[in-house]
């Protein structure tokens, strides 16, 4: 019989995977810079810390949304499309969150942190194709290979652990917030 979380838990545990899902976007973003175009090193995001929020945001909406889906057949004939079905639904939402992010970000900072004006198809230097079918590749991973592996070491980290764990990092994430805010 698996333990129900309260709503507390519930906000501790999804806290812990928008912030690994956001380092793991920040070492995306910095591999391709430093290894595939060979820019160097730079933080890629708008906070201190190694973390991109928007990876964090993208990634819970594809658990929330598109993983009740993601195991359900879909056959066409004898052929299960759903995880086509899923693979576009990642893109889009995915694409949706990037263009929000980019008005927020423009909004509030003054610009954002990404041009795709070298992409031919793109708009506005907000979203291109190449990036959108990278986050859909990215957001299958997620799905169907990260979240199961990160749910195990949820577990075997124990209660405990992931309170402070939880306590440490959303300190340290608030007190960066709150340090652009004031910059």
């Amino acid at each position: 019989m698996t333990e129900r979380k309260t709503g507390m838990e519930r906000f501790q545990t999804g806290f812990l995977y928008f912030w690994m899902y956001s380092a793991l976007g920040w070492l995306y973003e910095v591999f391709l810079e430093v290894v595939v175009y060979r820019w160097g090193f730079s933080n890629r995001g708008f906070l201190f810390g190694p973390y991109l929020p928007v990876y964090g945001i993208g990634a819970l909406l594809i658990l929330v949304c598109l993983r009740p889906l993601s195991h359900k057949p879909l056959r066409v004939g004898r052929v299960n499309v759903m995880p086509v079905v899923v693979f576009v639904a990642v893109v889009v939402l995915t694409t949706v969150v990037e263009l929000i992010a980019s008005y927020l970000l423009e909004w509030t900072t003054g610009g954002w942190l990404w041009d795709y004006t070298r992409y031919s198809i793109q708009w506005q230097g907000r979203i291109c194709l190449s990036a959108s079918l990278r986050f859909g590749v990215g957001g299958m991973i997620i799905l169907y290979g990260l979240q199961p592996l990160l749910e195990k070491g949820m577990a075997r980290l124990g209660k405990k652990w992931r309170q402070i764990l939880f306590v440490v990092l959303f300190v340290l994430f608030v007190v960066d917030c709150v340090s652009r805010v004031l910059r």
